[in-house]
C-alpha cells in the first residue's frame, strides 16, 4: 500500500490527470441539478489539489526540480483558472447574451405586498442594521448573495421544538414551483428555541434559484416550512413575497 502511494506521488502526471478529471466534474455538476454529485465533485477536487501539493513536496525532496516546478505551476494555473471563471461570472456575466427566456413574459403584481431582498455589504456579509435588529414576532428576511440568483436568509421565531426549517418558492402569477430539486436541502437550517424570546436562525451558505436570468426580475412567494425532529407533521410557518432574479448558467 505504501509503495503504491509513493508511486503515485513519484509519477507527477497521475495527480495532474486526476485534478483535470475532478475539475471537469465540478463544472458538469453545476448543471446536473444533483446535490450529491455537486458535493462529491468539490470534495474530489479538494483531494486532487492536496495530492498535487504533496506530489510537489515529494519531487522537491527527491530533488526532481523540473517535475516539482511543473506540478507547482499546474496547481497555480488550476486555482487561477477557477478564480478567473468566478470573476467573469461575477462582473461580466450580465453583459453576455442570455438565451434563458423563462421570465421574459412574467409580470410583477402591484396589488400585493412584495419586498426586495436586502443586498450584502462590500464584505459579502449581512448588514448589521438588518440581521441584528430586535424582533418582536416571527419574521423572514431574504438576502442577495454575491451573484443574482444566489440567496441567503434569516428567520426569527419564538418558542419552537427541535427541527429543521427549509424553503419552498413559487413564481406568483403562474404558481410555478422554483428549484424543486435543490431548494429544500440547500435552504435547510436546524433550529430549536425553548424560550419565549425571539431568536434568529439563518443560512451559512447560499442557495440558488435557477429559473429566470440576470436582469429579468419576477415575483416569487417564499414559504418557510418546519420539519419537527420528533417526526411530527411538517407545517408551514410563514409566507413572504419577494422580487427576485434567476441565476445565469
Amino acid at each position: 500500500m505504501g509503495k503504491a502511494i509513493l508511486y503515485i506521488f513519484d509519477k507527477w502526471w497521475i495527480p495532474i490527470i486526476f485534478c483535470l478529471f475532478t475539475s471537469i466534474l465540478v463544472v458538469v455538476s453545476e448543471f446536473s441539478g444533483n446535490v450529491f454529485i455537486d458535493n462529491v465533485s468539490f470534495i474530489l477536487f479538494g483531494i486532487a489539489l492536496l495530492l498535487l501539493v504533496i506530489s510537489t513536496i515529494f519531487q522537491v525532496i527527491k530533488r526532481k526540480w523540473w517535475k516539482a516546478i511543473l506540478t507547482f505551476l499546474f496547481i497555480c494555473g488550476t486555482i487561477g483558472a477557477f478564480l478567473i471563471y468566478a470573476v467573469i461570472l461575477l462582473f461580466a456575466g450580465p453583459y453576455f447574451d442570455s438565451t434563458d427566456r423563462w421570465a421574459d413574459n412574467l409580470t410583477i403584481p402591484n396589488d400585493i405586498p412584495i419586498e426586495k431582498p436586502v443586498n450584502f455589504g462590500f464584505d459579502y456579509q449581512r448588514p448589521d442594521s438588518v440581521s441584528n435588529r430586535q424582533m418582536t414576532k416571527i419574521d423572514f428576511q431574504l438576502y442577495n448573495s454575491f451573484q443574482p440568483g444566489l440567496y441567503e436568509y434569516d428567520f426569527w421565531t419564538g418558542k419552537i421544538e427541535s427541527g429543521t426549517i427549509y424553503l419552498k418558492a413559487f413564481e406568483i402569477t403562474q404558481e410555478y414551483a422554483l428549484s424543486t430539486r435543490r431548494l429544500s436541502e440547500r435552504s435547510s437550517v436546524k433550529i430549536h428555541n425553548p424560550t419565549d424570546t425571539i431568536k434568529k436562525f439563518g443560512t451559512t451558505s447560499h442557495f440558488t434559484i435557477y429559473e429566470g436570468d440576470w436582469g429579468k426580475p419576477y415575483a416569487a412567494r417564499f414559504e418557510v416550512w418546519f420539519k419537527p425532529e420528533s417526526g411530527g407533521k411538517e407545517r408551514k410557518l410563514l409566507i413572504k413575497n419577494y422580487i427576485i432574479e434567476g441565476w445565469m448558467r
